[in-house]
């Protein structure tokens, strides 16, 4: 179901925050040469105020290549926790959106300004002195903009009803 991106940013910024908290990433869906659809999780989506965002591109082979023949993407946020899933069932409703995809145009790929590099350190700082941490988030020297120009709540009947 449609959602006005522009009146509902604020919720939609804030509904990917929450998501991103539980699950550490989002899943970015392209589709290739051959019109094959391939999934992308990605842990270092930041969206903008002004319904664009960024991500850092290190490991996006697939996304990276996609994005040469169709810049059109769907990125999907579900709240995963199970704490909000438990508390909707039991009153029968969500009180807000449990997923919600945003459809967007990948734009150009360009080193990160420093206050976005500084977003991304404030997101990975409690991994820091973890092995894996320098190996996945060292050498983060490049983003890609994104454009959002739809998006959707998931439709889950009754429960998300009144959403």
């Amino acid at each position: 179901m449609k959602i006005n991106i522009k009146e509902n940013w604020s919720k939609i910024r804030t509904h990917f925050k929450t998501s991103f908290a539980a699950n550490m990433h989002v899943s970015i869906a392209s589709v290739n040469k051959e019109h094959q659809p391939t999934i992308t999780p990605i842990g270092s989506l930041f969206l903008n105020e002004n319904q664009t965002g960024f991500y850092f591109e290190k490991f996006t082979t697939k996304l990276n290549t996609n994005a040469n023949t169709n810049k059109n993407i769907c990125v999907l946020a579900v709240n995963s926790n199970k704490w909000f899933w438990l508390k909707s069932l039991f009153r029968m409703k969500f009180e807000v959106y449990p997923a919600i995809k945003l459809y967007g145009v990948l734009g150009d790929k360009r080193p990160p300004t420093e206050k976005e590099y500084r977003a991304f350190q404030r997101r990975v700082r409690k991994t820091k002195r973890l092995k894996g941490s320098q190996y996945l988030w060292e050498d983060m020297k490049m983003v890609r903009e994104i454009k959002f120009t739809k998006a959707e709540k998931i439709n889950l009947g009754k429960m998300t009803k009144t959403l």
